[in-house]
């Protein structure tokens, strides 16, 4: 159905089920589609030798139980990304409108080393690991991908939060001249996340650059984006440039937006419904059927403590 341009759109905008299976060639003038093979080969350190390719210091495959990853060309071009347009393969058809470089993140706020830092230098300074991690949407669709990056808390000490810190505020690039939904009254831009301090300096909560062996492509949130595996996907902001550590809870796009639909913390919960739709299962795309959604996308055993006597209920 189409969308009035001038009506806000929301996270509960799913593409047709009849769109999953849509392709996207992921590299530009490759000869042919990349084997199932090929890709599981290259997901590892060795990737650091080809051409594009990104290096990285050490690789733990064990955070998604052993799942085999969604296939490259899906994880790149079955996105949300709505500040390079609404629908699931708008983003990878408009991520070169994105400048990637110069590029620069400043971290402020709550903090005794505040700056701004180029982001190639910010990358520099932290090794890179791969982590693969399920990522489960609000939509009720899900990936498992292979992301590279450095963990939050890493550089979170480096700049040595206050005592007053107790929240993590992320803002996304705000560009309307190069990017097509910007200049749509889709949300209030930039795009806007932030975790309570604790969930920041969790170990599994990541920096991503890369993904499947590779640097980020502006679909997927170039060249820097946050991946909490925990949380459902809106959490996760893209191409972030600017970080500032704060004493109160800061607003949220999807949450300033749609309250009612969308909270501060959104964890992943199969008890916890849409107000539209069920969350108790999910699709993984590539699959026909329907799985059963796990307590924080399967990754309780590591985080429930931090929601230690919270109603996981009414804190969405």
């Amino acid at each position: 159905m189409a969308q009035d341009r001038d009506q806000p759109l929301r996270e509960r905008d799913v593409t047709p089920e009849s769109l999953y299976l849509r392709r996207r060639e992921f590299l530009e003038g490759t000869a042919s589609l990349l084997s199932m093979a090929a890709l599981m080969g290259a997901l590892g350190p060795r990737r650091a030798q080809a051409q594009g390719a990104v290096p990285v210091a050490s690789s733990r495959r064990d955070f998604a139980g052993g799942e085999k990853p969604t296939d490259l060309d899906d994880a790149t071009g079955y996105n949300n990304f709505y500040e390079l347009g609404t629908g699931k393969d708008d983003p990878a058809a408009n991520a070169h409108l994105l400048r990637l470089r110069p590029w620069t993140v400043s971290i402020e706020g709550e903090c005794k080393r505040p700056g701004l830092v180029d982001v190639d230098t910010l990358i520099k300074r932290h090794p890179l690991e791969e982590r693969v991690y399920r990522l489960r949407c609000v939509e009720a669709w899900s990936m498992v991908i292979p992301w590279l990056g450095f963990p939050l808390a890493a550089l979170l000490k480096s700049v040595e939060p206050t005592a007053q810190a107790r929240y993590v505020a992320f803002e996304s690039v705000l560009r309307p001249e190069e990017l097509p939904g910007q200049r749509r009254r889709v949300l209030d831009w930039p795009y806007v996340e932030g975790l309570r301090l604790d969930e920041a300096m969790h170990p599994l909560t990541l920096m991503a650059v890369g993904l499947y062996g590779r640097w980020l492509p502006g679909q997927n949130g170039a060249p820097l984006r946050l991946v909490v595996p925990w949380k459902y996907g809106f959490k996760s902001i893209k191409s972030i440039v600017r970080i500032r550590l704060v004493r109160e809870q800061p607003p949220t796009s999807w949450n300033r937006m749609a309250p009612e639909e969308y909270g501060f913390f959104a964890n992943v919960n199969p008890e916890v419904d849409h107000p539209r739709w069920s969350q108790k299962r999910e699709r993984r795309i590539g699959d026909w059927l329907k799985r059963a959604t796990l307590p924080f996308n399967g990754y309780a055993d590591q985080v429930a403590g931090l929601y230690s006597g919270m109603d996981l209920r009414r804190y969405y």
